[in-house]
């Protein structure tokens, strides 16, 4: 519902801007050819909507085949016993024996490696059997708030769906040699530190204790690899850096597709079979998403045509410039701000950046941070409470947005810090 208004809003104040325009004289920024300019915006950003969608076919086959592999050959079993001391923690109202604690562990190592296909049913299993030992069925329980939080604010290996757009809007730039991974490592630092504030905020609200060994071996280690990667690249001028951390996510993501191949093979998989079956669902994934961005795109169309999207970038600008800080993050502002509302018309803000200022530059690399590191908030807890029938989501709703905003913030910082 909010998606629908902030559309209507989109093309709505455009009409009326693009009105007063028509009817000013020139001298104090008329344009007689204002609604031939909207006009021929929407059309081409139609076009640009779907082109997008079909340059993903390959990426998303090519990925979703190996998440299959991965599936199959029992990737989110071995996740799942890795991270199991971390989660008694989280989880304490939970019996040990309860199968709650399977689908829970599940669906979050499903979301580290990307398996969206494989995260959402067994979310979705996780939140019945959470609210199998729930005594108040219309009130959200500890374990369902810390679940849905941990869920929007989790831990993402890799956004496969940024890179697949980012390398396809590469090849429509007509960019050679692009590497689409270079965003990998500064977008999973900032999942990272977004889930610990998640998390930790929740702990607060539910007073359990996160000084306790398995939270602090994994939050130290997985942090230490990260400042351990950063301390690295550090002594290296922005470009090159750059190049460097394309190299390392290049690196990671291929050893990952490796060693879902071999175990696999050590499993007796029939990997090239799995690799088929999960491929298949690569076109339908891609066509999905063209009715999506289409709309989302000829609506920011709209709104940059008419001058609306200068309007507010330069208001936000002005503010920023103000108190004496870098205004280069601003235009990638809009993305984070869509995305606890709507992942479809953030991606098509972040499509719209990238075409603006270019898939290379500052401004479209952040943008690709904010959409993989950030979530649709109000989707999520809209569908997982949703299945359940929970009206009273407490504190739930404040845990995830903070974590967003957390998110948000990193992100520009992490940018800076990698890219600037």
């Amino acid at each position: 519902m909010a998606l629908n208004y902030v559309w209507l809003f989109f093309f709505l104040i455009s009409f009326v801007v693009a009105l007063v325009k028509l009817f000013l004289p020139a001298s104090m920024g008329g344009d007689i050819q204002i609604f031939s300019k909207l006009l021929t915006g929407v059309f081409d950003s139609a076009k640009t909507g779907f082109d997008i969608s079909i340059g993903l076919v390959g990426m998303m086959t090519l990925w979703l085949g190996i998440m299959k592999i991965g599936e199959r050959a029992g990737m989110i079993d071995i996740f799942a016993r890795a991270v199991q001391p971390f989660f008694k923690v989280l989880f304490p109202g939970v019996p040990k024996d309860h199968p709650a604690n399977g689908s829970v562990m599940m669906n979050f190592s499903a979301n580290m490696l990307g398996l969206d296909n494989a995260a959402t049913p067994l979310g979705l299993k996780a939140m019945k059997e959470l609210q199998e030992i729930n005594p108040t069925k219309d009130t959200a329980s500890n374990a369902q708030v810390m679940f849905l939080v941990l869920n929007t604010a989790g831990i993402t290996i890799i956004p496969t769906s940024v890179i697949a757009i980012r390398q396809s809007m590469a090849i429509e730039q007509g960019l050679q040699g692009f590497n689409a991974a270079d965003i990998f490592l500064p977008t999973l630092i900032v999942t990272f530190i977004s889930f610990v504030a998640g998390m930790a905020l929740v702990a607060f609200y539910q007073r359990i204790n996160l000084f306790k060994l398995p939270v602090l071996v994994f939050l130290l280690g997985f942090g230490g690899l990260m400042v351990g990667a950063y301390t690295w690249l550090k002594q290296f001028p922005p470009e090159q850096m750059a190049i460097y951390i394309g190299m390392l996510g290049s690196l990671i993501i291929f050893s990952i597709i490796i060693s879902f191949l071999v175990l696999g093979m050590v499993k007796r998989v029939n990997v090239y079979d799995a690799f088929i079956e999960g491929a298949k669902e690569g076109f339908g994934v891609a066509i999905t998403i063209i009715p999506y961005l289409v709309a989302i795109l000829v609506a920011i169309s709209a709104f940059r045509t008419t001058g609306c999207m200068d309007y507010l970038v330069l208001g936000i600008g002005n503010l920023v410039a103000a108190v004496g800080l870098n205004t280069d993050f601003v235009p990638a502002l809009p993305v984070g701000f869509m995305k606890p509302l709507s992942g479809g018309g953030a991606r098509g803000l972040m499509v719209d950046v990238m075409k603006t200022y270019g898939v290379d530059s500052f401004q479209g690399k952040l943008a690709a941070i904010i959409q993989g590191s950030t979530e649709t908030t109000f989707y999520v807890l809209a569908v997982y409470f949703g299945s359940v029938n929970i009206k009273k989501a407490r504190h739930a709703l404040v845990c995830g947005l903070f974590a967003d905003f957390v998110a948000l913030v990193v992100a520009i910082i992490i940018a800076y810090m990698f890219f600037k």
